[in-house]
């Protein structure tokens, strides 16, 4: 198995930026890090391209993602104040996109740091 080496990777979990991180792996998944700390190496160990899942559920039953989101939709729109949380391991431009839905849905946003 040949493994591929990606040096000054990236790492945003917890929000630190570290950019030196070099990262082996193979076809679909991370096998090893050097200069990650025990949080980034869990995350980048735990993420793979390997195909796991359907593209979409709903009721836990495959769904196209079209319906899926059909059904997201109206969970937003029937809801609440629904909440919009997460994002520690997202791109500014998702962040933005998650605010913007959280104000058109009348809902909160939040991040794991309140925790």
């Amino acid at each position: 198995m040949s493994l591929t080496v990606v040096k000054n990777a990236t790492c945003t979990f917890c929000g630190c930026v570290c950019d030196d991180i070099e990262l082996h792996a193979n076809a679909e998944k991370i096998v090893a890090t050097k200069r990650a700390c025990s949080l980034g190496e869990s995350w980048f160990k735990n993420h793979t391209a390997e195909r796991l899942y359907p593209e979409a559920l709903i009721d836990g039953q495959e769904a196209t993602v079209d319906a899926a989101v059909e059904v997201a939709a109206d969970y937003l729109v029937n809801a609440n104040m629904p909440l919009v949380y997460g994002m520690s391991n997202v791109t500014c431009e998702a962040q933005r996109e998650a605010v913007s839905l959280a104000e058109l849905v009348g809902g909160i946003i939040d991040s794991h740091t309140s925790l």
